[in-house]
């Protein structure tokens, strides 16, 4: 009898390890998309308010220098724009449906500018991380570009992903940071008020 109980308290442990250790091995379920949407206090703050979407990162890519300081960036000397990587549970929200939300966050008709930022570094675009991602958000453009409630040309860019490189820290979660100063800046830029115009009750607005 108590080898019999020593046998099967052993086969207990063996399967709890074995769940353990397939537990461990899984791979997270997570996906990444990286949108230039001018601002990227406003990325931030319109993509994490979309369920499945695990974190937002304020950063910079598309541009030659690597890690380029928000000084660098803003001088227009390295060719980045200000971007956001997104992780996101694919399980929750497609990549498909954060494109369809990116396109209603920003003014896509307007180049090297949005709203009252003005310069490269506040391009819009779309860089995907893949080839499937590319396909998504080109198909996303071509349907927009029939169906868009506004006549001026669409300019966003879709290119390949490049590196992403993390903002400073006193830029990551500004808009929970500074919250008084941060609203100030969304409607003294008129950000809501252009998406307002341009998209009408598709706006994604605060």
């Amino acid at each position: 009898m108590k080898n019999l109980m020593r046998l099967a308290a052993a086969a207990a442990l063996a399967i709890a390890a074995a769940i353990a250790q397939a537990q461990s091995a899984t791979p997270a379920q997570t996906a990444k998309a990286t949108f230039a949407g001018g601002c990227f206090w406003c990325v931030e703050a319109d993509f994490d308010k979309v369920p499945g979407v695990l974190s937002t990162t304020s950063g910079y890519t598309g541009g030659k220098l690597a890690n380029p300081t928000y000084q660098q960036v803003a001088a227009k000397l390295t060719g980045h724009a200000e971007a956001v990587e997104i992780v996101f549970d694919p399980a929750k929200v497609s990549y498909e449906k954060l494109v369809e939300h990116f396109w209603r966050t920003i003014d896509p008709t307007t180049k090297d500018a949005q709203f009252c930022d003005h310069g490269s570094p506040y391009r819009t675009a779309i860089f995907a991380n893949d080839a499937t991602q590319l396909k998504i958000a080109q198909a996303s453009l071509e349907a927009l570009k029939k169906n868009k409630p506004f006549k001026e040309p669409i300019v966003t860019e879709i290119l390949s992903a490049g590196p992403f490189y993390k903002a400073e820290d006193y830029h990551q979660d500004y808009y929970k940071k500074n919250p008084v100063r941060y609203q100030y800046y969304r409607s003294a830029c008129g950000r809501d008020a252009r998406l307002k115009q341009l998209w009408g009750s598709q706006a994604a607005v605060h």
